[in-house]
């Protein structure tokens, strides 16, 4: 094939085709992918088909045939004549779709300024950035209590970020131990399945009976939204950042207004589109910052990495997560492999 591309004909259904090698417009390069990571969150969401037709989801997103990703490590290997030749050859991260080959304006792609940073660590680039946004507008600050609900990605990486930001204690929330078990091990950080504890009786005693600062909804099932925000205190913070896919009840004035709780929503299209002197995390700062820490040490993604294949196995990959993605975590592809 010459330029295998992941698609979703419809819902539940994924296949890959072969489309043409893109040609060139003013301004653009054209990347050659080298990993791109599979979001085991957003990407499933789409995929299921699972959401309200009037929703969002269904308007924006969850249009068919839909060509998933949008966490790609590539090499530049063509330029348009007006683009600067210095970025012929350089390895970029990008919001590419799980294909080969995609042209893009030098504008939406990210340098990757550190060349000991492997491929598939850099994939985690976009995750990254939702979550750096999110931890930014919830105002999470030194000392503050945290619980996080839900241990995928999102998740997994809110949990640092919180930590590196001075939260303590931070409170992880999963049904799955073995998601549990993938988080830092951390003295900040205190591991909760619900099925075997009250997740309100340990974030008592974790917060000598305060509650919590501020709360992260990452589990997507909107039914839950109602019960977890019972675990923040009052004039407290409540985050969702992840994608719910339908309705709730929620009784509003007993939830929000009387304990007045600020209600957040977080998507990462909240990102600013440039930067200013007042603030400057954009989207693309957010993706630097984040290569520098790994490049530092200060955040490690390889252990959150539990499947490897090659492109000509995403179909089974995304059909694996549909079935059962509690065991899995990051599902990154190989582009390089033929």
């Amino acid at each position: 094939m010459e330029n295998p591309t992941v698609v979703f004909p419809g819902p539940k259904q994924v296949i890959i085709e072969d489309r043409p090698r893109p040609t060139l417009e003013a301004g653009e390069v054209l990347l050659q992918t080298r990993c791109s990571l599979i979001s085991t969150g957003t990407e499933l969401t789409i995929f299921s088909g699972e959401y309200p037709a009037d929703s969002l989801w269904a308007t924006r997103w969850g249009k068919f045939p839909a060509t998933p990703g949008y966490s790609n490590i590539a090499d530049v290997v063509e330029i348009a004549p007006d683009v600067d030749p210095s970025w012929l050859g350089r390895r970029v991260a990008s919001g590419a779709t799980h294909r080969r080959y995609m042209n893009l304006p030098t504008s939406r792609i990210n340098l990757i300024q550190h060349p000991e940073i492997p491929d598939e660590d850099a994939s985690f680039f976009t995750i990254s950035g939702i979550v750096m946004n999110g931890v930014r507008r919830a105002q999470v600050k030194w000392g503050d209590s945290v619980v996080i609900f839900g241990m995928g990605l999102l998740g997994q990486m809110t949990a640092r970020y919180c930590r590196l930001s001075g939260a303590w204690p931070v409170i992880c929330v999963d049904v799955s131990d073995a998601r549990l078990a993938m988080l830092p091990d951390d003295p900040g950080i205190i591991r909760v399945n619900p099925r075997e504890r009250a997740v309100l009786e340990v974030v008592e005693e974790a917060t000598r009976g305060r509650k919590a600062d501020c709360a992260f909804e990452l589990t997507g099932n909107q039914d839950l939204i109602p019960q977890e925000i019972t675990v923040v205190r009052r004039q407290g913070r409540f985050a969702i950042l992840s994608s719910p896919r339908g309705n709730t009840d929620f009784n509003f004035c007993d939830l929000c207004h009387y304990p007045s709780i600020t209600i957040i929503g977080i998507h990462t299209l909240s990102h600013p589109a440039v930067e200013t002197l007042d603030y400057q995390w954009t989207f693309e700062r957010h993706t630097e910052l984040f290569f520098d820490y790994l490049a530092a040490g200060q955040v490690q993604t390889a252990p959150l990495i539990t499947h490897r294949a090659p492109w000509s196995q995403a179909p089974e990959m995304f059909q694996m997560l549909l079935a059962d993605r509690s065991a899995a975590m990051g599902v990154v592809l190989d582009w390089t492999a033929e």
